[in-house]
């Protein structure tokens, strides 16, 4: 296991405790609500590995699941698909048009 896995686990351990904590919720309760068991709330809340299902459970339990775009934030539209979408912008203004004076029609006059 790389070094900082080990860190990031117990920082997020540490820190899913302390929301627990905050919302005045024991290990077992948050379980409960979270549709897990209290073990896997331990084995969060001291850094070990849990699947990816449970900690979205846990998450949206303790009503953080909508702060995943800080963790994750989604990727914005690639530069060149900007500028293809962009539309021309106009550098120059018009001349004012003048309405003829007579309406155009046909000579048929002229043969």
């Amino acid at each position: 296991m790389p070094l900082g896995e080990i860190g990031l686990l117990k920082e997020l351990g540490e820190r899913l405790a302390q929301a627990r904590i905050g919302r005045n919720l024991t290990q077992e309760g948050l379980a409960e609500a979270a549709a897990v068991s209290k073990r896997t709330i331990e084995r969060l809340e001291t850094g070990q590995s849990v699947q990816l299902s449970n900690l979205t459970r846990v998450l949206i339990a303790l009503g953080l699941a909508e702060n995943i775009g800080q963790l994750v934030p989604a990727s914005g539209p690639r530069p060149m698909d900007i500028l293809r979408h962009q539309r021309k912008t106009r550098k120059r203004a018009s001349a004012a048009k003048s309405a003829p004076a007579e309406p155009w029609s046909w000579d048929d006059k002229r043969v």
